[in-house]
Parts: C-alpha cells; sequence; structure tokens
C-alpha cells in the first residue's frame, strides 16, 4: 500500500481506510481466560506506557482522544475503528473516551496518588442492546491494566490543574467531531479539555501546547516492534499471503476485479482476520497504474497484468503484500521486461537493510535500478526522467496502521517495514506503444534484524517463475460454483 511523504512523516491520516477497517477485541462480557492467546494482554497494554512515561519530559501530561465515529449514509455508521495511540497504550476500543498519562504521580482531593486516567463510555443497557455491550469501568479497568478510570461523564467536574504542568503533549484534533451523542461524546470531551487546559486557539507560540512530541514519542515506540507485535505482524502477512497464492491459483479472464478482492478477503476470514488494514487494491491492465485504485469496478479483467494490493488486519495489525501476476499465466516479452527491473530493484533494497542502515540507501539502491533499466529500454532518456514511471516511495512501517507510526532515518532490529518498487507506465505515455498499460508494483513485509531481515511474506511468490507454477496449480476455491441468479425472471401468479 504506498505511502504518501506527508504520511511518511507521520502528519496524515488516510480516515476512509481506518473507518472500513477494526482493531480486534472480544466482547466486553469476556474474561481474560476466554480470550484467544494471540490476542494482545493488559500487560503489554501496561508496558507501553510504562515506556511512553520514561521517555516523556517531566512535569508533562499526554492526551489521547478516542477517533470519533463516522457515518456511512443516512444514520447508518461504518464499523467502528479506534484511534491506533488509544488502543496501543489502553487496549480500550471503544468511542467517546479519552486517556491521560502523566510523567509523575499525582493526587486527588483525598490523597489517593495516580498516574493514569482512562475516562470511559457509561454503561448504558438500552444503548447496549442496540449497539453492542460496553466494557464500562470494571470492564475497562481489567482490560487495560488502569485502575483509574471514570465514566465519561465525570470528565467535566473533574478537578484537574492543566496549568501546572510544563508540557502538554497532544495530537491534533479530528476536524469532522460529530455532536449530539449525549453530554458526554467525543465532541463534548474535547471542549472540556480545551476549557480546563485554556487551550488558545492559536497555538504557534504555546510551547506548552506541544503536537509535534507527541509524534515524535509515539513514533519512537510504534516503529520498534515488541515480540507481542512481531507475532501477530507475521500472522497478518501470512494470512494475505494465502490470499495471494488462492488468487493466483483461481484467477482467469472471466473474473471480475471485485470477485478477485472478495476471494482474498474470503481467505482473511477464514484464516482468522478481522478485516482488511486498507482498501483493497485490484487493478487490472490500466487500473494497475492507478496508485490507489481501490474501486475494483472492472467486470472482466481480460488477459492481462493484474497488480494486487491487499492486506489482512489480524487483532489489529495490518500486513500489505503486493503482488502482480499475468491473467493468461504468463508474462509476455514486454511484461516479463517490466516485471524483471522491478523485482531486481526490490533485491537491490533488500541488500542494503540491516540493523543501523539507512531508509535512503535502500530507497536509491531501488531507484538506480529502475532508472537504469528504462534507459536501456528506451522508455526514459535520463535518471532524472525516472519519476515519470515511478513516482511513491519504497516503503513504510507497518503495524496497527498500514502506514504506521515511525521514523524514516535510520533502521533499526524490530522494524517491520515493506518494500514495494514499482513502474507503471499508462496509455499514451511518452514511449513505445508496446509498453503501454503494464503496471508492476512487487510489495514485500520485512523484519529488520542485527544483521539483516528476514523476508515475513516469503509465502508468496515473487519470481516470474514461480509465479507463473502457481497460476498452474488448482485452488480448493476452484470447486466453489455460485448458482446462477433468477432475479431477472418473471413469474405469473
Amino acid at each position: 500500500m504506498l505511502t504518501s511523504i506527508k504520511s511518511l512523516l507521520g502528519l496524515s491520516t488516510i480516515t476512509l481506510m481506518l473507518s472500513v477497517s477494526l482493531i480486534a477485541q472480544p466482547a466486553p462480557g469476556d474474561t481474560e481466560d476466554d480470550l484467544p492467546k494471540d490476542y494482545l494482554t493488559k500487560d503489554f497494554h501496561t508496558g507501553r506506557r510504562i515506556a511512553l512515561r520514561n521517555q516523556m519530559p517531566d512535569n508533562s501530561v499526554m492526551v489521547i482522544f478516542a477517533f470519533p465515529t463516522r457515518t456511512y449514509s443516512n444514520d447508518v455508521e461504518y464499523l467502528y475503528h479506534q484511534n491506533p495511540d488509544m488502543y496501543y497504550f489502553s487496549g480500550y476500543k471503544e468511542p467517546h473516551s479519552l486517556l491521560l498519562v502523566f510523567k509523575e504521580e499525582q493526587h486527588d482531593s483525598l490523597g489517593n496518588s495516580y498516574n493514569e486516567i482512562l475516562f470511559v463510555q457509561k454503561r448504558n443497557p438500552k444503548a447496549e442492546q442496540w449497539t453492542g455491550r460496553r466494557l464500562g469501568i470494571d470492564g475497562a479497568k481489567n482490560r487495560s491494566g488502569i485502575q483509574t478510570v471514570y465514566n465519561a461523564t465525570d470528565f467535566k467536574n473533574f478537578n484537574i490543574d492543566f496549568s501546572k504542568f510544563s508540557k502538554i503533549i497532544y495530537d491534533r484534533f479530528p476536524a469532522d467531531v460529530p455532536d449530539g451523542f449525549d453530554s458526554a461524546d467525543l465532541f463534548d470531551l474535547i471542549k472540556q479539555f480545551k476549557e480546563k487546559s485554556e487551550m488558545p486557539e492559536q497555538l504557534k507560540e504555546q510551547k506548552r501546547f506541544d503536537n509535534r512530541l507527541f509524534i515524535e514519542l509515539t513514533a519512537g515506540l510504534r516503529e520498534i516492534k515488541t515480540a507481542e507485535e512481531i507475532d501477530l505482524l507475521r500472522k497478518a502477512v501470512e494470512i494475505s499471503c494465502h490470499g495471494q497464492n488462492e488468487v493466483m491459483k483461481t484467477v482467469h479472464p472471466n473474473m471480475s476485479e471485485l470477485e478477485i478482492q472478495g476471494l482474498h478477503e474470503f481467505v482473511h476470514k477464514k484464516h482468522g482476520a478481522e478485516g482488511v488494514g486498507y482498501g483493497s487494491i485490484i487493478g487490472a491492465g490500466e487500473n494497475g497504474c492507478i496508485l490507489h485504485y481501490m474501486e475494483n469496478t472492472k467486470t472482466k479483467v481480460g488477459n492481462s497484468m493484474l497488480l494486487m494490493d491487499v492486506g489482512a488486519e489480524y487483532h489489529g495489525y495490518t500486513a500489505d503484500v503486493t503482488r502482480t501476476v499475468p491473467v493468461d499465466g504468463k508474462f509476455s516479452q514486454e511484461e516479463k521486461t517490466i516485471y524483471q527491473i522491478v523485482y531486481d530493484a526490490q533485491e537491490a533494497a533488500f541488500k542494503t537493510l540491516k540493523n543501523g542502515s539507512k531508509w535512503s540507501d535502500a530507497s536509491q539502491a531501488a531507484k538506480d535500478v529502475i532508472a537504469e533499466g528504462l534507459i536501456k529500454l528506451g522508455i526514459i532518456k535520463y535518471k532524472s526522467e525516472v519519476g515519470k514511471y515511478y513516482p511513491h516511495g519504497l516503503g513504510h512501517h507497518i503495524g496497527m496502521d498500514v502506514h504506521d507510526r515511525g521514523n524514516y532515518g535510520t533502521l533499526k532490529k524490530d522494524m517491520v517495514i515493506t518494500i514495494e518498487p514499482g513502474i507503471y507506465i499508462p496509455e499514451g505515455s511518452d514511449c513505445d506503444k508496446k509498453w503501454w498499460s503494464i503496471a508492476v508494483r512487487i510489495e514485500d513485509d520485512l523484519l529488520i534484524t542485527q544483521t539483516g531481515y528476514e523476508l515475513l511474506s516469503h509465502f508468496a511468490p515473487r519470481k516470474i517463475e514461480d509465479i507463473e507454477k502457481m497460476i498452474k496449480e488448482k485452488s480448493v476455491l476452484d470447486n466453489y460454483k455460485l448458482p446462477p441468479l433468477e432475479s431477472g425472471k418473471k413469474k405469473g401468479f
């Protein structure tokens, strides 16, 4: 899944992609013993808060709000997706909530001490009958490990003196938070926080309110994966690869892009993934040249190249795997030539990867191979023109977000990243027509190690001969035939 420079820097969020996926969390009534053993535990979330607190400056507080709910149509909402930072530090996935993490211990009017507070949705049996069970105070304590938990309705009257803190570390507020849920919805929580903290409208000269530090701290933590996170990412990546493999073994010219998307996502769910980490990209022929093509509306893919950029989300962690394959089972000479350049570029980038290496070294290695390959074919004349047909960056972090929080300078052990070079030659390009409508992207997920890397997505073939071999195999999905639709037949009464 391609990312922009802004999101590489952690300065933007792809709202649409977040709103259609789900951070996994079991039902509120479940106990810890009822949970699958590979869910993140409260010990994980507690450990992340300790790590955060260790890096916060003296006399500071971190402020984390839940994501807003999103309207799908009229009075129907998208399946709710929690703010990954809220989930990372608390394990709480419900909306209309607020987490405060303090550097030092605080004391209430009764002398009780605390260094973190979670404000959550109040239990409401009538509302829960319609929209699902809520954790409430006790459930949130059990899930997060936070012992100081209040209902969100209590925040308005909660006595906290924000003026005493040297740093109030916060994320930017969403611009489209709806009002009217109740007196303690996200809109009200943000409004009350601004009033309590006396946050001014213009923050440029207000060094106490620090958004950059929020990005810096969360990126520094989330870019290095713990053992628990790596386990979940391994599963998400393997599931995604199995989806790629089954589609390769099933694909034929009369299939639609939407059907292919459905096959990917069926395999994901069959293996226990709750959804996808972003909108699935299934681009046949010319559609593959559209970098974030997600309509998937072509009714017959035909004998074209098929670019499939799809990532399963497993228990809140998303993979990001892209394969480009010939629908008819055999690369043409032109397709093979372009594919091999992209493959060689990816291999060149791989060779640079290890603890302490630079993102820029990997990027340059891949770009040089693509530029030299296109010059040799006469598609471009100069290296400086490579951006015409390779217009995006080389990769990004993956984790709770497909474009996960991280810094893009030095690679470090236990980072999980993608490497995704590509070449896209749209119809009408300034080159020989035989290259038109060829689009190739190869994207793999890798764990950085001390001396190199581990290719997590090795389950799906990358080499030309291995892809052609895979397409010849028979998928178990081939045996499933849908009955014909009869809605077009008129019946008399």
